[in-house]
């Protein structure tokens, strides 16, 4: 059942998958943790007031799922134009002009595609909040554990933000990027530490 193919290529010296797609699966396990959930929840007389919610929940989280899924791919295309900016030659002036160009468009989509990953484990990580709370208290700590792998997720995908726009020459441009990750970081942080804290006060 267990499907090891993506943890071998990520094992291997292959440059990618790197730490943007083991975030993005990361996150993509986190999700389907929250829909099993909502999953067990669904159908269940005693969550009758919460079904509908947790019916568009767990479509919604199906949706991040699968682009959480879709983002491993796009992140590995985003690091392709990098690594070929970074292999170019600099011996002259010219060539180190025309390589710095190349970096500072490869860095764009470097930086674009683990902010969408964070935005993803963000709206796992609200998900999370609102199926611990009212989700079936026999998976309760499954809801725990997603947020928990979100948060990782949110937090290993913010250092490939943190590693690129160091090299932006675009300091504004750098400044935006790093606003939109410490904001994903702080709200989805805080969130997931209270789902586990409140998860651990409740199985104690």
């Amino acid at each position: 059942m267990v499907d090891t193919e993506f943890v071998e290529a990520l094992a291997s010296k292959a440059p990618t998958p790197g730490g943007g797609g083991a975030s993005a699966y990361a996150g993509a396990l986190a999700s389907a943790l929250a829909s099993m959930v909502g999953n067990l929840t669904v159908g269940k007389k005693k969550y009758a007031d919460v079904e509908e919610r947790l019916r568009a929940d767990v479509v919604e989280l199906d949706d991040t799922r699968a682009h959480l899924l879709s983002l491993i791919d796009e992140d590995a295309r985003a690091f392709e134009p990098l690594a070929a900016a970074y292999g170019m030659p600099k011996d002259t002036d010219a060539e180190r002009a025309a390589q710095n160009a190349a970096l500072q468009k490869a860095l764009v989509g470097a930086c674009e595609v683990p902010l969408e990953i964070m935005a993803c484990c963000l709206q796992v990580i609200e998900s999370c909040v609102f199926v611990a709370r009212h989700g079936s208290v026999l998976a309760l700590s499954d809801a725990g554990a997603g947020a928990v792998l979100a948060k990782a997720a949110l937090m290993a995908a913010s250092l490939n933000v943190v590693i690129n726009i160091g090299s932006m020459d675009d300091v504004d441009r750098a400044d935006v990027y790093r606003n939109q990750m410490e904001d994903l970081l702080a709200a989805g942080g805080a969130m997931a530490d209270e789902v586990y804290a409140d998860v651990v006060k409740r199985l104690s």
